[in-house]
């Protein structure tokens, strides 16, 4: 079924390109019927699989195509994706509050650990701030979001331009005066920093006093995955709907701009891993050989099943049998599931600038910086939420004035973008962990013959930590 799927809607694209560029000349009926007889096929494969990032993926076929036939039809509905969006905006605040007191108060005991625990949260930071440096260098150099029509752009909503700031301004801007008015304007930093202070206080109290707060905090936080897990029921109809409204005014030209930003990831991942992961490795004299071999497991898994969690316990496996001793390995690798995602935040920098260029608003420097440093917050913030990339996305782009039309473009191809990723993220807690047992002394590689052999077992298709989300049953 999955190959008859792939041969009809081949078969249907290359032949409307050949129509595009007059290399065939077909009756525009015959077209028309040949893409809806490979969607029928796309529909059937959805109801087999039956799960929400298929409907999603073929939600976006359909929107394209409804958009192309019925442009005048697809304008009404833009109403669908903007009901998704209000809903999507509803779980932010909440869930930024909650995530980040648990993960910080509920983490006091950091003291308790010593050493281990500032090396490895300062192993974190630089490490994801040189990957939002590096997508933030990607997609200024590949400029994947520019050549979309303005004009067309500006028909869709709104679009105001960021205004200039003085140094000044952007400092006050950090800090909340009123978190109620915070929330209500959805200034996402604000919310973060008052989060943080809070849960450094709650951190300070007697473990009695602490715990009602964080029992509470964690409920909330539980309670919104399943909130998030309600909404993206309808994230088909959403992204559909934003799709058919997108190509009924634009064409099928931003399609062209979103594989273009497909390949700008791809490259600017394999740059992190040359420039970054691989410096690293060496620098701390870890056996490239050996790690490699060891990683290769759960990084098929990551990327088969495009979920980082799917691969942690063959992940801690793997790094203790390469010598990083289990303590290190048990407190390193969670936390760097929290705090160290890689391949997510090189992502968020990348997408939030495509976001700007689709949009035809020029951002300088010193605003491409700022929303870096927002990032940097935001994506530690959330990193284990259901649709964390859209949902921090959603926060920075409104923090900055920026359009939302072109997030729902990017996912549509976010399961794509999704299976890279999380194997760079994969990767990047395997080293981390290899890097503190060094600094802290304690490496000790064991025979290569004690590794676990790097096939991939079958796997039912699971959702990544940014995709928690229900199947359509």
């Amino acid at each position: 079924m999955p190959l008859a799927t792939l041969v009809c809607i081949t078969l249907a694209a290359i032949l409307t390109v050949l129509q595009q560029y007059s290399f065939i000349s077909l009756p525009a009926e015959v077209l028309t019927a040949v893409r809806w007889a490979g969607i029928s096929v796309l529909l059937l494969y959805g109801l087999q699989k039956r799960t929400l990032t298929t409907w999603i993926l073929i939600s976006m076929v359909v929107g394209a195509e409804i958009g192309y036939d019925f442009p005048t039809f697809a304008t009404n509905l833009n109403v669908l994706s903007k009901v998704f969006l209000k809903l999507i905006k509803t779980i932010i605040a909440p869930l930024i509050f909650a995530t980040l007191v648990v993960g910080i108060a509920g983490h006091s005991n950091l003291k308790q650990v010593g050493s281990m625990g500032w090396k490895a949260i300062v192993y974190f930071e630089i490490v994801t701030t040189l990957a939002l440096f590096i997508g933030l260098a990607a997609i200024n150099i590949s400029k994947a979001g520019e050549g979309i029509d303005a004009g067309i752009a500006q028909s869709q909503e709104e679009i105001a331009a960021v205004p200039a700031q003085s140094t000044s301004d952007i400092i006050l801007h950090v800090f909340p005066e009123n978190i109620a008015k915070s929330v209500v304007e959805g200034q996402v930093l604000q919310i973060v920093v008052f989060s943080v202070l809070f849960a450094i206080g709650l951190a300070m109290v007697s473990e009695k006093k602490r715990k009602p707060m964080l029992d509470f905090c964690e409920s909330l936080s539980e309670t919104m995955f399943k909130f998030t897990n309600i909404i993206m029921y309808f994230a088909p109809v959403g992204v559909g709907a934003a799709i058919a409204y997108t190509v009924g005014h634009m064409g099928f030209g931003i399609l062209l701009n979103l594989f273009q930003l497909l390949a700008t990831l791809y490259v600017a991942l394999l740059a992190f891993v040359l420039l970054v992961l691989l410096p690293v490795a060496l620098i701390a004299g870890i056996p490239i050989k050996r790690f490699l071999k060891a990683v290769s497991g759960p990084v098929s898994i990551a990327f088969a099943t495009t979920s980082s969690e799917a691969a942690l316990p063959r992940a801690m496996e793997e790094m203790e049998k390469l010598g990083v001793p289990r303590k290190i390995v048990a407190f390193v690798m969670p936390t760097g599931y929290s705090f160290n995602l890689d391949g997510t935040t090189l992502y968020l920098a990348l997408a939030s600038v495509f976001v700007a260029q689709a949009a035809g608003i020029d951002l300088s420097l010193e605003q491409q910086l700022v929303m870096v440093f927002t990032l940097m917050l935001t994506s530690k913030g959330v990193a284990g939420v259901p649709r964390a990339s859209l949902v921090i996305l959603l926060g920075t782009v409104a923090s900055f004035n920026l359009p939302v039309w072109p997030v729902f473009a990017i996912l549509g191809i976010d399961e794509l973008m999704d299976m890279a990723r999380t194997s760079i993220n994969v990767t990047g807690n395997c080293l981390a962990t290899a890097v503190v047992a060094k600094w802290e002394g304690e490496f000790n590689p064991q025979p290569e013959t004690g590794l676990v052999e790097s096939t991939i077992p079958a796997l039912t298709e699971k959702p990544s930590e940014e995709d928690r989300t229900p199947e359509l049953v």
